[in-house]
């Protein structure tokens, strides 16, 4: 069996570094906000070229805590509205509802599976205070257009960069484009940890101080509390862990780069649409390999028997979960056809370049 991912594989690759750290972590007695932390944070700075990075609990904290702490700034308000993509997944959608905002879906673009950057401005009233773009599958989604429509209705944009760290446009890291950006190193991730953790970035100052103090119990200093805040804290073992690995990512996205085009190149199977390659590759680090067909249930069941693990991302859209009822009356007819079709394939720095040919031998005899 081709696993979709196997995390244990690409994991061991690091063993001995990854267990020395964490062995040193271990016996210094020391596990949250810690110099594993500080040290990672600053790291991450540096990478992605941000002023500011703050480690979390998790990725939908991440974005959680980015409009909590417009909230708190004044920036926005309960009941203002934040535009985002009608196909992401449901974290980027109940980081909005958990603040009392409202989300705003627009379609995305069918090659892409990005937001619709030009179906944005329809959609913007006077209660739009943000756009919240998704990076979605590793290809990052920004243009010149997206920073006028920001700077013209003073929209903040917020990132949801879980899936495409690495990943550039015209030469500026994701996470690094936009007003504040949420990381998710989930373990599925391309930079994962060995448990939930997440991260926040920012140019801002004080969007930066006032995550930092909500993240902590809504305190920068102990037990004196300016917010009521939550516990979102990344520890210092996943800390050290992520440390370890962010020094590998460009190295493992080139790697995923390289099998997504092999792909591309050797899949002819009719009835199946493959991903764009983009014209600047750095667009782009595969976090997943989608394709699409009417025959999905059909093609996925072929390939089990055949060997290949595949998932689907995502099977029901987030206007038509049970979570959110209230939306489940509106017609997104693109989102709707891409989570019918959609597929994911394996892809991951630990592919062989025999599996990557048996994955196009097997689809192209389907």
């Amino acid at each position: 069996m081709i696993k979709f991912l196997d995390l244990q594989k690409i994991n061991m690759v690091y063993q001995q570094e990854i267990e020395d750290r964490i062995l040193k972590t271990f016996r210094s007695g020391w596990y949250l906000l810690g110099e594993e932390l500080k040290n990672f944070e600053e790291k991450l700075t540096q990478y992605i070229g941000s002023k500011h990075a703050i480690g979390v609990a998790n990725g939908l904290d991440a974005l959680r805590l980015i409009l909590r702490g417009y909230i708190e700034l004044g920036i926005m308000q309960k009941g203002d509205e934040i535009i985002v993509p009608s196909n992401t997944y449901i974290a980027s959608i109940l980081a909005i509802s958990d603040n009392g905002l409202v989300p705003v879906l627009v379609e995305p673009e069918i090659n892409t599976y990005n937001i619709d950057i030009s179906k944005i401005e329809e959609k913007i009233t006077p209660k739009s205070k943000g756009i919240l773009i998704v990076h979605l599958q590793g290809r990052v989604v920004f243009s010149e257009e997206l920073k006028k429509i920001g700077e013209k209705h003073n929209l903040k944009i917020i990132e949801d960069n879980a899936q495409a760290i690495g990943a550039e446009w015209k030469g500026i890291k994701a996470g690094n484009l936009g007003d504040a950006a949420g990381f998710s190193f989930y373990p599925g991730k391309n930079l994962g940890a060995l448990g939930d953790a997440g991260a926040v970035t920012t140019n801002d100052d004080d969007l930066a101080k006032a995550i930092r103090a909500l993240a902590n119990y809504g305190s920068n200093q102990k037990y004196v509390n300016i917010y009521q805040g939550l516990n979102s804290r990344l520890d210092e073992i996943q800390a050290a862990v992520l440390d370890v690995k962010l020094k590998y990512i460009d190295h493992e996205n080139e790697v995923r780069r390289h099998i997504a085009k092999r792909l591309i190149d050797g899949i002819e199977t009719s009835g199946i649409i493959l991903p764009e390659y983009p014209v600047d590759e750095k667009e782009h680090v595969w976090h997943v390999f989608v394709i699409r067909t009417e025959k999905r249930n059909e093609l996925q069941a072929y390939l089990t028997e055949n060997g290949i693990q595949t998932i689907i991302h995502y099977p029901i859209p987030p206007h038509k979960q049970k979570a959110y009822k209230e939306l489940n009356d509106l017609s997104f007819p693109i989102s709707e056809k891409i989570h019918n079709e959609v597929l994911s394939l394996p892809i991951s720095p630990v592919m062989s370049e025999d599996e990557v040919t048996k994955v196009i031998h097997i689809l192209n005899n389907f």
